[in-house]
């Protein structure tokens, strides 16, 4: 019976290994997160200038567009993309008023005619403002149009799973005045059956628009992916492995996280001192109670994933290091530095999810505090990682996993990530002489501020991996002040927008000859 089992799963990961070779091939792509596309309202949004960045993409040879987390954002989190209050839904602030106008939501309006906002750095307030009062004149005409009514409904029906819960907390937080779910009367808090009934009678308008913004959001976004399908874009998508206490998810599934008998957390998430903190990161998040998710099958985890590989091609997997043993900090201490790590039943999560799907195509963020029970599994179910180069040049170069010439080939390299400085940040404020002595050795070159961002793209481009992933800002050699986040920071980040006309055919014919130069170009496949 043991070998029988050993061979079975002998199988599965051969058969896991075998879909994801046909589906990684040796290609290259963007990061660039929605909210930092250039549009007039506010923050970068899925409309037409999104198309023109998959057109874009397309002439310059990516075969990837990879964005950051899409769920909603709140300024109480400094409109963070990783800190949401819920994991499913889709942000209202992407919507855009254009897409609404070509969808017939809006009457008797021209694109002109709609109050901008100047452009430069994202401006969350007024992209929300806006959005607010769009979708509301759009709903309040919603039944005057009987196609668009009966497709909103088709919406609803097909994802009550998630948007049922999501409408009555939202419009709940509304009705309180914005307090957090567990400041909420006592019946509320511990979803009473008659006070949720009440409630839902009470509030219906309010969760009937809540869910037609999610409606003109998903619709939205299935226009965007058509748009990338027919260009031969693939996207990449990005799941943070924690929620926000105050969310719908720990509201409505508070058993799948460690809370005591007051609903109140009893450890939080955060990462022990790294190369990004030295006090560590202390996250805030509760931590999720694996075993009683082990109990139901990991069902909760299990449509989650789902969910996105409905939206996306490939998906990233946040913090993978949290999947096999997760760092927990007592609730009230002030950092993150007194914690431990607890262990995760990873094996048998990600079982589950080979059994519930035909492929996995996930990819992970194997990045901080790594041991050889994450990369076990990673590689029993053939989870390819990330390389980042901006970690490649310290003492331990020649060692260095980070280096080029230490990658393996089912990888996916990247110059930096959002959590990192622009490349040219980083050598102008973070390299030391002996950093940049190293950098200029393995490149046989002298690096300045003007040329390390190219020459770092092309030392990514020559990579065996099968995927490099650039930065917009480092595809574009722009310095420290166009850095989307830094780690640790609660306020005024995640505000940088791709300056208008940056994507010149100049600029698509320079990328797509580099593409070609070294065998990522679609067409070399």
């Amino acid at each position: 019976m043991v070998a029988s089992g050993c061979k079975t799963r002998h199988s599965m990961i051969d058969a896991n290994r075998a879909l994801n070779e046909t589906r990684l091939k040796r290609s290259s792509g963007v990061l660039l997160h929605v909210t930092s596309l250039p549009s007039r309202f506010g923050i970068g949004d899925l409309g037409p200038e999104a198309k023109k960045f998959v057109d874009f993409l397309a002439r310059s040879g990516q075969s990837y567009w990879q964005i950051l987390p899409l769920n909603p954002t709140s300024p109480m989190h400094g409109n963070s993309p990783y800190s949401s209050c819920s994991a499913f839904a889709g942000n209202p602030l992407l919507i855009s008023p254009e897409a609404m106008l070509s969808a017939g939501l809006l009457d008797d309006q021209d694109p002109d005619t709609l109050p901008a906002v100047p452009l430069g750095r994202a401006d969350y307030d007024q992209a929300r403002t806006l959005r607010e009062s769009l979708l509301c004149k759009a709903y309040t005409g919603l039944a005057a149009k009987p196609r668009l009514l009966e497709d909103f409904h088709a919406f609803c029906v097909a994802q009550a799973y998630w948007l049922e819960d999501y409408a009555l907390f939202l419009a709940l937080k509304g009705y309180f005045l914005g307090r957090s779910w567990y400041c909420w009367p006592d019946s509320l808090r511990r979803r009473d059956s008659d006070a949720l009934a009440e409630h839902r009678a009470l509030l219906a308008r309010e969760m009937d628009l809540i869910r037609f913004g999610q409606y003109v959001f998903f619709s939205q976004w299935e226009g965007l992916r058509s748009h990338c399908r027919d260009r031969g874009v693939a996207l990449i998508g990005d799941i943070p492995i924690y929620v926000n206490e105050d969310s719908v998810d720990v509201w409505s599934h508070p058993d799948n996280f460690k809370l005591d008998k007051h609903l109140c957390p009893t450890v939080l998430a955060g990462v022990p001192p790294d190369y990004f903190s030295k006090t560590g990161q202390l996250w805030g998040n509760p931590v999720y109670d694996w075993e009683h998710l082990q109990k139901g099958g990991f069902a909760w985890w299990v449509h989650r994933i789902g969910h996105n590989m409905r939206f996306f091609d490939l998906v990233r997997l946040d913090h993978f290091r949290g999947f096999v043993t997760c760092w927990e900090v007592s609730a009230g201490q002030k950092t993150a530095v007194n914690g431990h790590w607890a262990r995760v039943p990873a094996r048998a999560f990600f079982q589950a999810l080979t059994d519930a799907f035909s492929s996995l195509p996930l990819i992970v963020e194997d990045l901080g505090t790594i041991d050889d029970d994450v990369r076990l599994i990673m590689r029993d179910f053939d989870l390819p990682g990330m390389k980042i180069l901006l970690f490649a040049f310290g003492p331990d170069l020649p060692t260095n996993p980070y280096a080029p010439h230490n990658h393996v080939r089912h990888c996916l390299a990247y110059t930096g990530t959002h959590d990192n400085n622009t490349v040219r940040g980083w050598y102008e404020e973070e390299a030391d002489p002996q950093t940049r002595a190293r950098l200029d050795a393995y490149l046989d070159t002298a690096c300045t501020p003007e040329n390390v961002s190219r020459k770092l793209v092309r030392l990514t481009m020559q990579s065996v991996a099968e995927v490099a992933i650039f930065p917009m800002q480092d595809l574009l050699g722009l310095d420290a002040r166009s850095r989307m986040n830094i780690p640790g920071m609660a306020n005024g980040h995640w505000t940088w927008r791709l300056p208008q006309g940056a994507l010149t055919a100049s600029f698509a014919q320079e990328l797509s000859t580099l593409t070609a130069l070294y065998g990522r170009a679609p067409f070399q496949q």
